[in-house]
């Protein structure tokens, strides 16, 4: 048996599905990496908490007592002792040996602020479509950086660089949930981190196959958001009246996302900060090549949090 890799904590985040979240608890423990987990958990029911704190794989679980959606993994990530921090969902894990090959990834590249995984899904264990979005990416290589460079990511399948992800500020508390992955690859890169895909580190993903309610909405809500917050004001109108010209056509997601987008809308013009030129430039560069690049989300197949 090869030694314990203990550079990467594995963050998960949960809301009322104990079963999925006690069968991946069980995966992670079976790592040759034997990782520390942290577990955030959103739900509100102390008897879930204690079954996961009470499984063999010995996580901090921490209860939030409310839910805290995406930021659960940044409560995570404060709470993580080691200079990586590998994210899953209740329904993901990590393959044997994934964490390490990471990890030596990010100790080799020190611009390296977030590596994005391939995810397989479900039991046949199918390439998630996002995967070839990332392998695709026209980003120049890098000489700094493993893989291909991209500015977006699967939320359940990614390794970050603890201190980056702090400097960076995490996921924004805006967003919540949906799509969220995109303003992080955005913020990293301003502070000067590399995001890149390599295959050679692989997730594995189960999600529930049930339909998700309002899931298209929260995506198309937080892309408007994340152009009012980072993108210039020509950029935000255009996608703003985009969703505005859907909803008066009758489309119903548009106009729940477009009300959403507005009562936020205030927050977000206090809050807005414009990405630095460069990384603009390359924000453009990627929207020429793949128009839906700030809905990334819309190709994910993660699960409920």
């Amino acid at each position: 048996m090869r030694e314990a890799d203990k550079r990467t904590t594995v963050a998960m985040i949960t809301k009322d599905r104990p079963e999925s979240a006690l069968r991946t608890l069980d995966r992670l423990a079976a790592l040759p990496e034997r990782p520390p987990v942290v577990v955030v958990d959103n739900g509100q029911d102390p008897a879930v908490t204690e079954a996961l704190r009470a499984h063999p794989a010995g996580a901090q679980v921490l209860a939030p007592g409310r839910n805290t959606g995406a930021l659960g993994r940044n409560l995570a990530v404060r709470h993580a002792r080691t200079p990586y921090v590998a994210f899953s969902d209740d329904d993901s894990w990590w393959r044997a040996g994934a964490l390490r090959r990471a990890a030596d990834l990010l100790d080799a590249h020190p611009r390296l602020g977030l590596l994005a995984a391939r995810s397989l899904v479900g039991p046949e264990e199918r390439d998630d479509p996002l995967n070839e979005l990332l392998a695709r990416s026209p980003l120049p290589p890098d000489p700094g950086l493993p893989g291909r460079p991209v500015l977006g990511f699967l939320g359940c399948a990614c390794v970050v660089r603890r201190r980056a992800h702090l400097e960076a500020g995490g996921y924004h508390p805006l967003l919540f949930f949906g799509a969220e992955e995109t303003l992080l690859a955005y913020d990293l890169a301003a502070a000067g981190w590399g995001v890149s895909y390599e295959p050679s580190v692989t997730a594995h993903h189960h999600p529930d196959p049930g339909e998700r309610p309002g899931r298209s909405a929260l995506l198309r809500r937080n892309a408007v958001l994340t152009d009012w917050l980072r993108r210039p004001v020509h950029v935000a109108l255009r996608s703003t009246l985009a969703l505005g010209v859907a909803a008066a056509r009758g489309d119903a997601g548009a106009a729940v996302a477009l009300g959403g987008a507005a009562a936020r809308l205030p927050a977000a013009l206090r809050l807005r900060r414009r990405l630095p030129a460069r990384v603009e430039r390359t924000v453009r560069l990627l929207e020429r090549h793949v128009p839906a690049t700030p809905a990334y989300g819309d190709l994910e197949t993660e699960g409920r949090t």
